[in-house]
């Protein structure tokens, strides 16, 4: 497996990366990955426009995707949910999750900021990926107050962008250890571009079970 780790980050080529998001000084792990194979079924379901939120056991999510996504239409898409909602159980250990499976074409979050959550999996299946920040580009005083990006950002050329079909870890504000600190992130812009995003996001519906 080839391996980085950066600072508040932890990258590779294997899932197994994603368990890195306990290590205390990582706020972000980063799975990369080749979802090539996807292409014609994640184009499919984007210009479907779906949306779809569930929330429970893995089990009962996938039976929610299933009546939006049938398995028989889309095999390849459908199985890599299922992996990716098995390995964020793996790592989070929690059995109650929420999913959000959408199609989008307007800016989330303009802003750099924290998730005021534990862990997400974030996983941009088409379209441009997740903006984040390096530890040492991210000026922290001024994240609770107005400020614009300008002030949140040290250095605009250092921001980095996870690459589509990448799968994010994304440690938050309240994960549940002393001394950590959330990623500091933000959704990219679409409206001026006209692009679509087909994204994929994972929570905990349940607090960690543990004190990492």
């Amino acid at each position: 497996m080839k391996r980085t780790t950066v600072k508040n980050w932890a990258e590779g080529d294997s899932p197994v990366i994603l368990e890195d998001i306990h290590r205390k000084e990582v706020n972000i792990a980063i799975y990369n990955r080749d979802t090539t194979s996807l292409t014609n079924e994640v184009n499919q379901v984007l210009e479907m426009g779906v949306t779809v939120k569930l929330s429970g056991e893995i089990d009962a999510i996938l039976h929610g995707v299933a009546q939006s996504i049938e398995p028989r239409a889309f095999p390849h898409l459908t199985q890599d949910i299922k992996g990716l909602l098995q390995h964020f159980q793996q790592v989070t250990g929690v059995t109650s999750l929420r999913l959000l499976l959408a199609t989008v074409n307007t800016n989330m979050c303009r802003r750099f900021h924290t998730d005021a959550n534990d862990v997400r999996m974030l996983c941009t299946y088409s379209g441009p990926g997740t903006l984040w920040l390096p530890e040492d580009n991210v000026n922290r005083e001024v994240l609770a107050s107005p400020a614009g990006n300008d002030s949140i950002v040290l250095d605009e050329d250092r921001i980095q962008q996870a690459a589509t079909g990448s799968v994010l870890l994304l440690k938050g504000a309240v994960y549940p250890q002393e001394g950590v600190q959330a990623i500091v992130h933000r959704s990219p812009t679409l409206e001026e571009s006209g692009e679509k995003r087909l994204l994929l996001r994972v929570d905990t519906n349940q607090f960690l079970s543990f004190m990492a």
